[in-house]
């Protein structure tokens, strides 16, 4: 048998079954490398360097964010919005990278000393004209970086400050460019203006009852009912349920405990610090202090050493996210001053000023508050399972109501409209707080009639909302009877606008056959203003110059001579352009030489935009659609 197995081991059956258990034993051990062989990681694959998934969603997530601060805490981005901010992100981060390889091509490079230059002279880290390092690290908890990512980031922007420098250097405005904006910016006009409101308008014939009936017939809309809806609300939070909910002593112990850091107010220490690019100098500076306190001179005195001292104010130990500045800080005596102490900034002396002592708030004193609160969160806690028995029992064929009644929910029936007003027009009481009313008129108006009522997350008051539609009232036409002193009112101020717009054509027609404006305003009764020399913006409250609004497009279209009339909120309005008052560009160095500039800066700005578009280009960066999506946040 054993000479039988010897034999086998040398045909190629056996030499092919063990080269398959060797490769099989090495897959197992390689499995993730072999699973992912051929498989797409780089959500961006593009020359100079693809970009990654993780990279991409963190830069979408800090875009997003970056977003959600400038809109407001209440904003909530939508699928097509994060979208959009997702696809910004990675487009910064290929022109970012398709610069950084050009940067790289060109032997571009930033030393350090330059990039730290750059980051003490950013007006942003500065405290009364000195670098502040606390500001720095607040800075960087608050975008969720680094310093390493942070010095990255600033190295490539100096880079590419240095790239878009040249280009944007070979952007000068021609003379002739910045002559036609002085001369279209600095142009003035001048211009008879009849104007005719429609409060002066000659009172109407009173009108047939006839002529009424039929303009209420024929303008609906001013006269109709809104359309409205009739349902039953039930609103489940946890201030429904907080008065359900026992709190005992020995909780609100535990709640305190819990939460003694918010009844603490840490001790706070008024720091004046002086930053050296020595020890030998931070140490002479410390005995300086130590022997005269005057802040000034430690001020002269660092800057003759090549440093800075500047003032960090009163703060706790956790704004000093240097454990041993927080640790020497936070040891010296008051008054006194520390020994140097090394950071990737140089090296820091610090002398406390004053000391305020923390303090503690006893139990006895918000207890009552505690409580509240306690219940408040179980009560939060209580709604997520009361939802389930809810759906439940809505699941089960109960009425909305009759659940909202078993399981403690506050529960109403409202007719309103889109705008959260009742048929009288006042609006509608929700059981909802005033943050959420917005949310729960959507709710109810994306209701369905017949559909098996359900509830829905309600986010901006942190509960659910039920909406079962009982009934949809169309809009529709009040009786004539009911609406008749509207309907006369609008009839009349409709006819009062017929008629100075009859009016108001007439001077038209008039100035255009030959008459000028001001003698055609005087025949017909009215007056006529001159205006002007007024510009193309509108200049309220200036004698002469108040223009109405909706005529200044219209006067600087037309010729000297030439006339327009336009409707105006207040009615209607008649001018003719009397002259056209040329700029000389000449005449206004400081206007021309505004003119250079922004011309420059504009074309600067499109020559640095083809720029990056051609470098993207050259890039060809590649989106793979599949990843994408895992980058959306």
């Amino acid at each position: 048998m054993i000479t039988w197995f010897r034999n086998l081991t040398q045909t190629w059956f056996a030499k092919v079954l063990f080269v398959l258990l060797v490769l099989s034993f090495a897959i197992w051990g390689i499995e993730d490398t072999v699973r992912n062989f051929g498989r797409e990681t780089a959500v961006v694959s593009m020359a100079g360097g693809d970009i990654e998934v993780p990279e991409a969603q963190t830069a979408a997530r800090r875009e997003l964010q970056r977003v959600q601060q400038q809109l407001g805490a209440s904003f909530e981005a939508e699928e097509p919005l994060r979208r959009a901010v997702t696809m910004q992100a990675i487009e910064q981060l290929i022109a970012e990278r398709a610069q950084r390889a050009e940067a790289e091509r060109l032997g571009l490079a930033t030393p350090d000393a330059a990039v730290q230059a750059y980051v003490f002279a950013i007006p942003n880290f500065q405290t009364a004209g000195q670098f502040d390092r606390l500001t720095l690290d607040s800075f960087l908890r608050q975008s969720n970086l680094t310093e390493a990512q942070f010095l990255e980031i600033v190295r490539d922007d100096l880079r590419r400050i240095q790239l878009s420098g040249a280009v944007r250097a070979g952007a000068p405005a021609p003379d002739l460019l910045a002559r036609a904006m002085v001369r279209y910016e600095r142009e003035r006009r001048i211009a008879d203006v009849v104007e005719l409101p429609l409060l002066s308008a000659p009172d109407p014939e009173p009108p047939a009852e006839a002529a009424l009936t039929r303009y209420h017939a024929n303008n609906p809309e001013q006269f109709s009912t809104p359309a409205l809806r009739e349902a039953t609300v039930a609103v489940l939070n946890a201030e429904t349920l907080a008065d359900q909910i026992e709190v005992s002593d020995a909780d609100v112990a535990a709640a305190y405990e819990a939460r003694r850091t918010q009844y603490e107010v840490a001790e706070r220490r008024d720091l004046q610090q002086a930053l050296l690019p020595t020890e030998d100098a931070a140490r002479q500076v410390a005995a300086a202090w130590r022997a005269n306190p005057d802040f000034a001179a430690i001020e002269q005195a660092a800057a003759a050493a090549g440093g800075a001292a500047l003032a960090i104010g009163n703060v706790p130990r956790a704004d000093l996210p240097i454990e041993p500045l927080a640790e020497a800080a936070f040891g010296a005596q008051p008054g006194g001053v520390t020994d140097p102490v090394q950071s990737p900034f140089g090296w820091h002396v610090m002398r406390v000023a004053a000391v305020t002592p923390g303090t503690t708030t006893p139990l006895a004193e918000v207890s009552d508050r505690l409580r509240q609160e306690v219940a408040l969160e179980r009560a939060a806690d209580l709604a997520f399972s009361r939802a389930n028995q809810v759906e439940d029992a809505l699941a089960g064929g109960a009425t909305l109501d009759a659940a909202a009644r078993e399981f403690g929910l506050t529960v109403a029936s409202v007719t309103l409209d889109a705008q959260g007003r009742d048929a009288e027009g006042l609006p509608a009481i929700l059981p909802v707080p005033a943050a959420a009313r917005s949310e729960a008129l959507r709710l109810i108006f994306a209701a369905e009639q017949g559909a098996a009522p359900r509830l829905q997350e309600l986010r901006e008051a942190e509960g659910f909302l039920g909406v079962e539609l009982k009934a949809i009232r169309p809009a529709a036409l009040r009786p004539y009877e009911q609406v008749e002193a509207e309907v006369r009112r609008a009839w009349t101020n409709d006819a009062r606008r017929r008629a100075q717009e009859e009016r108001a054509a007439a001077l038209l027609g008039a100035v255009r056959g030959g008459q000028p404006l001001p003698e055609a305003a005087a025949a017909a009764g009215f007056t006529s203003q001159r205006m002007g020399p007024f510009g193309r913006q509108p200049e309220a409250g200036a004698p002469g110059l108040t223009v109405p609004r909706e005529l200044l497009p219209v006067l600087f279209g037309l010729s000297a001579g030439e006339p327009t009339m336009v409707p105006t909120p207040a009615g209607f309005a008649v001018a003719q352009l009397v002259e056209v008052v040329s700029a000389d560009p000449a005449a206004d160095a400081e206007a021309l030489a505004n003119a250079r500039r922004t011309a420059q800066q504009q074309m600067a700005d499109d020559l640095n935009a083809a720029y990056v578009a051609a470098l993207r280009a050259r890039a060809n960066p590649q989106i793979s659609p599949a990843l994408l999506q895992q980058v959306v946040p």
